[in-house]
């Protein structure tokens, strides 16, 4: 390990040289700054909503409506600069009697796009009636998608011919440090950033819109249902807000004494866990795949093939780093484990990568303006929510601690976070979550394989909120995956919604209710072809019209663009 010490020690010299040559990538951080519930969060009163026809395909299909939201740049300057959110509503189909109020949703991130999650409440999604009761709001956190300003830095970024992810050579390294450097600079360039976006795009700053929201909207509390970060936005309010709470949802939760950093670290091992469970998988089912017949045999096999394409890009564009982007989706989910299987076995066996690059494409959209709107955001929230660490010689060291026991995506996760090191803005001190004066009782729900927001964070925010109870889908991998078919937690989900009924909460550190995982696709030849034919350009199913089987997939859909790192 010498010679990658070395390697870590001359990045820490680059650092400096690029540090010095872009000023505005590497701010000074040492006076954190702590936003939490500021005063003017409540004296502010945004305008009324304005609701009218929507343009996103999938919201007009569904009849929902759509606003723009008015709030402060700056909540401790109200009557300042203005910024807009984009929010969407499908309203209740219930009498006023059973009406139950409004319910805001977030898909994750930081970063992804909520607007067209109302469509929870369109259909058959959410089991029984209880969905009719409530308006499902929909709505673009600042930043991000519809809302005004968007931030986007650079579309190219995602763009073919990178280096592998593990810098086993200084040239990597180097390579590496300066692409995060320039795309943190490109962000302090951008329009945004101009605006003085990039300060004030904290969780807190998203919490106090949610506040504004709450609002416009005309309620005294506000129901909530919460995807992966989302579930963190949803422990902050109501932290800041207990007695705005009414209803929470918070399915796969952020783990809060890890925000982010530290995060990210667990992240890589949960993830080393769960790509083996995919690998066991694909040897499972080696009559259809053929990429061997123990997980020992199919993780040998992707390693090589990583080294291979190293050496030799497939198509001169399917390298190391494209081939780890698409697999880690099966880390994330088992809904597109056919897909995946069939595209990577097309890339082993025949040499067809075309599947593969489809997949990378359609979730890496490359040179089109604002293609980079979710990235930018994830980092513009990751990187000011806490200070990220500022000496590369420790995350050099943390980073290859880890790969020595997490290989698959170790090294990617570090670059994917990479311009934090670099950023333009000032970071602050997260608030310290604590539910114990929130008294609405709150449904909480993890896989126990979890790997994005590993299961240890539903436990701790089980802990931190007295009220909550907890639905394990034991042994799963699925993040983020209520509302995908399992009766015994979708129907907890939908008597919850309809009553406020949830689990009877069990003495010490567990789940209060065991259910059955979403479970893993049982593949055969035909289907596994059939589906990779079925495949569209962008790496998606195709869609039919809305039934209750393609609205599930397009929820899916937009929690993977939302979620994936």
């Amino acid at each position: 390990m010498k010679r990658l010490a070395a390697i870590a020690a001359s990045a820490t010299a680059l650092a400096a040289v690029v540090s010095t040559q872009s000023a505005t990538a590497a701010p000074d951080h040492r006076a954190g700054t702590q936003q939490a519930h500021h005063p003017a969060v409540a004296s502010y009163t945004p305008p009324p909503l304005e609701w009218g026809d929507c343009t996103n395909a999938t919201l007009v299909a569904i009849g929902a409506e759509c606003s723009m939201l008015t709030v402060p740049l700056d909540y401790s300057r109200p009557h300042g600069t203005k910024i807009q959110l984009a929010v969407s509503r499908v309203q209740h189909r219930s009498s006023d009697a059973d009406y139950q109020g409004v319910m805001l949703t977030n898909p994750g991130g930081p970063g992804g796009s909520g607007l067209v999650l109302s469509i929870l409440g369109y259909g058959p999604i959410v089991p029984g009636t209880a969905d009719d009761d409530y308006d499902w709001i929909g709505f673009d956190p600042r930043g991000v998608g519809s809302s005004q300003p968007a931030l986007a830095c650079d579309p190219g970024f995602f763009g073919y011919d990178r280096p592998s992810y593990i810098p086993s050579k200084r040239w990597i390294a180097r390579t590496w440090l300066h692409r995060s450097a320039d795309y943190a600079k490109a962000c302090g360039r951008s329009a945004a950033a101009k605006m003085g976006l990039l300060n004030h795009v904290k969780t807190t700053d998203t919490v106090a819109d949610m506040e504004s929201l709450r609002k416009a909207l005309g309620q005294r509390k506000i129901n909530y249902y919460g995807f992966s970060y989302g579930t963190y936005l949803g422990q902050v309010y109501a932290t800041l807000h207990p007695n705005r709470v009414r209803r929470f949802v918070l399915d796969s939760n952020v783990d809060p004494r890890k925000v982010w950093y530290q995060a990210n670290l667990d992240q890589d091992i949960a993830f080393q866990k769960t790509i083996g469970v995919y690998f066991g998988w694909l040897a499972k089912h080696d009559d259809v795949f053929h990429l061997g017949t123990t997980q020992r045999e199919v993780a040998r096999g992707f390693y090589a093939e990583r080294r291979k394409l190293d050496r030799n890009p497939a198509g001169g564009v399917i390298g190391p780093d494209e081939l780890t982007d698409v697999m880690l989706s099966a880390g994330y989910y088992v809904y597109d484990w056919v897909e995946i299987g069939q595209a990577y076995a097309a890339l082993v066996n025949d040499g067809d990568y075309s599947a593969m690059k489809a997949m990378y494409d359609g979730a890496n959209p490359q040179d089109t303006p604002g293609s980079d709107n979710g990235y930018a955001m994830y980092l513009a929230t990751q990187c000011t929510d806490t200070q990220w660490p500022q000496s590369l010689r420790r995350i050099f060291s943390d980073n290859w601690r880890v790969h020595r026991k997490a290989p698959f995506e170790t090294w990617a996760n570090a670059w994917f976070n990479g311009p934090c090191s670099f950023w333009p803005a000032k970071a602050g001190r997260p608030v310290h979550v604590d539910g114990h004066r929130v008294h609405s009782k709150i449904l909480l729900i993890d896989e126990t394989l979890d790997a994005a927001t590993p299961y240890a964070g539903s436990l701790e925010v089980r802990r931190r909120f007295p009220s909550a109870s907890l639905i394990e889908g034991v042994g799963g991998t699925t993040h983020a995956g209520s509302l995908s078919g399992v009766a015994c937690t979708d129907d907890a989900i939908a008597q919850y919604l309809a009553d406020g009924t949830v689990p009877a909460r069990k003495p010490g550190n567990r789940s209060d209710l065991q259910c059955p995982p979403v479970p893993q696709p049982e593949p055969t030849a035909a289907q596994a072809r059939a589906q990779l034919k079925s495949a569209a350009p962008d790496g998606t199913s195709q869609r039919d019209a809305p039934d209750s089987t393609s609205l599930r997939d397009a929820l899916r859909h937009e929690l993977a663009q939302a979620q994936l790192r």
